[in-house]
C-alpha cells in the first residue's frame, strides 16, 4: 500500500508539473511583446523552472501527508470518543487552537516565501544577463563589477532565506509547545497513549508544522505561476476574427499614432501612408525616430493606439494573427538562430521545406556558397544563439529563412548591417529579383541600400518629414541630403584608406 501511495502520489504531481510548464510555455509564447518589455527573461525562466518544482513537490509530498495526517486524526478522534468520553473532550478543545495556530503559520510564511522566489528571479536575470553578454563583459573588461552584481543578488536571496529560516526557529518552537500541550493533557487525563501504535494529537501537531511549510512554499509559487496563466493578453485574436485569404500586399498607415506603455509619449504620431503591392518602401531616420515601430504594426507585434494600419483594405486586428503572419516575411536587426542544423534554421518557418528549396533560399540570400564550404555543409550545427557563425553569416541564414516562407509582405530590418560592402552587393541584387512583385520594407542605415526604392520615407521624432524617391527628396529634403552627402562623403574616405 506504501509503495502504491508513493507511486500514485509522484505520478499526480508530475502531471501536474508537466501541465503547468506546458500551459506556461504556451501562454508566454503568446503574451504580446509588450508584456515582455516590461519582465525580465530570467523571471519568467524560474516561475517556468523553480516555481512548478515547489508546487509539484507540496503535491507529491506535502499533500498526501497532510491528508494522511487529517484521516489519521479524525480516526483517532472517533476511537477516542467511543473508548472514554472524558479523555476526547479534554482533547477536542485544542484542536481549534492548532488549526489557528496553522492559519497564522500560512499566513506568515506565504508572503516570506513569495520574496524568496522573487530573490531567486534576480539572482537568475543577472546569470542570464551574463551568460548571453559574455562577449561584451569580458570585452569590456567587466568581470569584477559583474561578479559584484551577481554577488549582490546572492547576498540579497541569502539575507531573504536566512531572514525565513529566523522566523521559522521562533515559530516552530510554538507549534512543538501547542503540540506537547495536547499531548500533555492527553497523558494527564489519560495516563497512557490514546491508542496503541496509533497517531497522537501531539504527533499530529509536529508532522503539520513540516506541511505548513511545504504548504506556504507552494502557495508563494503558485500565486507566481498563475500570474502568468492569468495574464490578459494586449495583442490577441478578436470575436470573430476572419482568416486573411491570399493577399495582394496593400499596406496602409491611417493616422496611426503608437505608445509603448499607455500615458507614454508617443513614438509615432499620426502617421499615414501607402505601400501598394509590389513597391519597396525604405525607412530612413536616426536611430529613436520610429522606424522600427512600423515595421512591428503590420504583423501585430504591438496594436496601434490610435489609427489603422490595413493589408489589402482589412484592418490587421480584425483578422487572425496566424493568417496575417503566415504572409509576412521578417528579417529582424537582431539575429536570433535555435540550436539545429543550418538546414533546420533556414526551414524554420517551413519545416517541410526540401533541400532543394533550402538551397534555392540560401543562394538568393548568399549564403549557399559559404555553407558549402562546412564539412557538413547544410547539416552544420550552428551552436548555441549561432556561435559557430560569423555575423554575416548569421544574418543571411536569417534572410534565407524569411525568402523561403516567399512570403507577399517582406520586412527587412537593418538586414545588411552587419556584412562587408561585398557580401551586402551580392545579397541587395538578389533581394532586388526576389521584391518584384512583393511589397517590401526596408530598413537601412546607408542610402545605398535604399536608392533604387518606390518610396523613401524619412523619419524624425515619430513622424514622416519628407517623402519621394531618392531624387525628389534631394531636392526636396534638407535632412535627406545631409544624410546622402555624410554618407557620401564616408565612403570616399572609406575608400581612400
Amino acid at each position: 500500500f506504501s509503495f502504491s501511495q508513493l507511486y500514485n502520489a509522484e505520478r499526480i504531481s508530475q502531471n501536474v508539473a508537466f501541465d503547468f510548464r506546458n500551459q506556461l510555455f504556451a501562454k508566454i509564447q503568446r503574451l504580446s511583446f509588450s508584456y515582455h518589455d516590461r519582465n525580465q527573461t530570467g523571471q519568467l525562466m524560474i516561475r517556468a523552472t523553480d516555481d512548478v518544482e515547489k508546487v509539484r513537490l507540496f503535491i507529491g509530498q506535502g499533500l498526501v501527508l497532510a491528508l494522511q495526517a487529517l484521516v489519521l486524526l479524525v480516526g483517532t478522534l472517533i476511537v477516542l470518543w467511543f473508548t472514554n468520553h472524558a479523555l476526547t473532550l479534554v482533547v477536542l478543545p485544542i484542536l481549534p487552537v492548532a488549526v489557528g495556530v496553522f492559519m497564522f503559520f500560512g499566513a506568515v510564511s506565504q508572503p516570506l516565501f513569495m520574496q524568496v522566489q522573487m530573490r531567486i528571479s534576480a539572482l537568475n536575470t543577472v546569470l542570464q544577463e551574463n551568460m548571453a553578454g559574455l562577449k561584451v563583459v569580458r570585452a569590456f573588461a567587466r568581470e569584477p563589477q559583474e561578479t559584484a552584481r551577481f554577488q549582490t543578488s546572492a547576498n540579497d536571496l541569502l539575507a531573504q532565506s536566512l531572514r525565513v529560516a529566523r522566523i521559522f526557529s521562533f515559530l516552530f518552537p510554538v507549534v512543538f509547545l501547542i503540540a506537547n500541550l495536547g499531548q500533555a493533557a492527553v497523558l494527564y487525563f489519560g495516563g497512557k497513549q490514546i491508542i496503541e501504535s496509533t497517531l497522537t494529537l501531539g504527533e499530529w501537531q509536529k508532522f503539520s508544522g513540516f506541511i505548513i511549510s511545504l504548504m506556504a512554499q507552494a502557495s508563494a509559487s503558485a500565486q507566481r505561476i498563475f500570474e502568468i496563466l492569468d495574464t490578459q493578453n494586449e495583442v490577441e485574436n478578436k470575436p470573430g476574427a476572419s482568416e486573411l485569404k491570399e493577399i495582394r500586399g496593400d499596406v496602409k498607415f491611417e493616422n496611426v499614432t503608437f505608445r509603448y506603455f499607455k500615458g507614454g509619449e508617443p513614438v509615432l504620431n499620426r502617421v499615414s501612408f501607402q505601400a501598394l503591392p509590389g513597391q519597396t518602401v525604405a525607412l530612413l531616420g536616426a536611430t529613436g525616430s520610429g522606424k522600427t515601430t512600423i515595421i512591428n504594426l503590420p504583423p501585430r507585434f504591438y496594436d496601434v493606439s490610435e489609427g489603422r494600419v490595413l493589408i489589402d483594405g482589412h484592418d490587421v486586428r480584425d483578422v487572425t494573427i496566424e493568417s496575417l503572419r503566415a504572409q509576412i516575411g521578417i528579417v529582424l536587426q537582431e539575429t536570433t538562430l535555435f540550436t539545429g542544423t543550418i538546414r533546420e534554421n533556414i526551414a524554420f518557418g517551413k519545416p517541410d521545406a526540401t533541400l532543394e528549396q533550402v538551397i534555392a533560399a540560401a543562394r538568393a540570400a548568399a549564403a549557399h556558397e559559404f555553407i558549402l564550404e562546412f564539412p557538413q555543409g547544410y547539416d552544420t550545427p550552428v551552436g548555441e544563439r549561432g556561435s559557430t557563425l560569423s555575423g554575416g553569416q548569421k544574418q543571411r541564414i536569417a534572410i534565407a529563412r524569411a525568402l523561403l516562407l516567399n512570403p507577399r509582405i517582406l520586412i527587412l530590418d537593418d538586414s545588411t548591417s552587419s556584412v562587408d560592402l561585398a557580401t551586402e552587393y551580392r545579397i541587395q541584387k538578389a533581394l532586388d529579383q526576389l521584391m518584384q512583385g512583393r511589397t517590401s520594407f526596408v530598413i537601412a542605415q546607408r542610402i545605398s541600400t535604399v536608392l533604387n526604392a518606390d518610396q523613401i520615407l524619412v523619419m524624425d521624432k515619430g513622424a514622416i518629414v519628407a517623402r519621394g524617391t531618392h531624387e525628389e527628396l534631394l531636392e526636396s529634403s534638407e535632412i535627406y541630403a545631409e544624410i546622402y552627402s555624410s554618407q557620401l562623403i564616408g565612403d570616399v574616405q572609406t575608400r581612400a584608406a
